[in-house]
């Protein structure tokens, strides 16, 4: 934790601060979990306001038990995470909730019957669009848009360019079977 006299330094891609945990409308903050999970992972600090001063909180025991109650009730799947009280020198106790980035995307949010995953811009979380959600699910199932089967049909395409090309770099003479090397068919 980066801390300059009594503040965090500020809201960034990785870092999202609260003043405590919202019980009633957990999708406030449930999003930043998404996003980091389905990232390259973050860190909430619950104790800390806008101003990114640390006001402490006034029950941490209470705040860690909502923290994994809710993520456990409303996150499909639930991303691993670790929390950590943290003490300042004045005695303000912060909860730090660090959340790994996740290998099972896309990491969705349920409230309100509605399952929303969420991506990470800057210091913001936002729906995840649905050619962001399509990226989640390919690299939640280890795949790429490369390994993706088609239903095209290979003798409706020529490749007559990249043969000259690959002749005139390579010296060598094409075959088809160099598409499939090239993972191209």
């Amino acid at each position: 934790m980066k801390i300059a006299g009594n503040k965090l330094i500020a809201e960034c891609t990785t870092y999202d601060f609260k003043v405590e945990v919202e019980r009633e409308e957990p999708e406030s903050w449930l999003k930043s979990v998404s996003a980091f999970a389905d990232g390259e992972g973050g860190t909430l600090y619950f104790g800390v306001n806008n101003d990114h001063e640390i006001v402490g909180l006034s029950n941490p025991q209470a705040t860690a038990d909502d923290i994994s109650r809710l993520m456990n009730r409303h996150l499909d799947p639930v991303p691993i995470f670790t929390l950590t009280p943290e003490q300042t020198l004045d005695g303000k106790v912060v909860i730090e909730l660090k959340i790994s980035a996740g290998a099972q995307t896309p990491y969705y949010v349920v409230w309100k019957k509605r399952r929303t995953a969420y991506v990470r811009y800057g210091n913001e979380s936002h729906a995840a669009d649905s050619h962001q959600l399509f990226n989640l699910v390919l690299r939640g199932s280890n795949r790429s848009w490369d390994s993706l089967i088609t239903n095209e049909r290979r003798d409706k395409y020529s490749f007559t360019m990249l043969e000259g090309e690959y002749n005139e770099r390579s010296g060598a003479k094409w075959e088809d079977s160099l598409l499939e090397s090239f993972g191209l068919v």
